[in-house]
């Protein structure tokens, strides 16, 4: 085991013992698309951000981005961090995510963009090809992270 996984395990185990209420915090920042339904980009509970699946959409006007799924993967993790960042988390702290594809055949290019992104972070994740995806994209992923006190 890797001293990063085992200092994530560490931290986990930090927070369940220190946790006695749940206490949460809807997360929001304008640096990331907005919700595009009742839902919140985040919300932190008991030391963890629950992330919302991120999707490629360009914050400042809405729309998709341009390109393919290099493109697409590119503006999703660019999103996520954002939300991590008004989380007071960050890609290093993210313990599992999902990752939604249109099509496997795009898992290597997503999985070199994650795996560049998380500079060496290595969380659970699961990888599943999905029918459809919000707007048609191609990428969606969402995330569990510890937050810093």
């Amino acid at each position: 085991m890797s001293l990063v996984a085992i200092n994530r395990l560490s931290a986990i185990r930090g927070h369940l013992r220190t946790m006695s209420t749940t206490v949460n915090k809807i997360v929001h920042t304008t640096n990331a698309p907005a919700a595009i339904g009742p839902y919140s980009q985040a919300v932190v509970a008991n030391g963890f951000v629950f992330c919302s699946g991120s999707i490629p959409v360009n914050p400042a006007n809405g729309e998709v981005v341009a390109g393919g799924v290099k493109e697409q993967t590119e503006q999703v993790l660019t999103n996520m961090g954002e939300v991590l960042k008004a989380s007071n988390s960050s890609f290093g702290q993210i313990v599992k995510s999902t990752v939604f594809v249109k099509s496997m055949n795009d898992f290597a290019v997503v999985n070199e963009i994650y795996g560049k992104r998380l500079g060496g972070a290595l969380p659970a994740r699961s990888c599943v090809e999905v029918a459809r995806l919000p707007k048609d994209v191609l990428v969606e992923i969402e995330c569990i992270a510890t937050v810093s006190k």
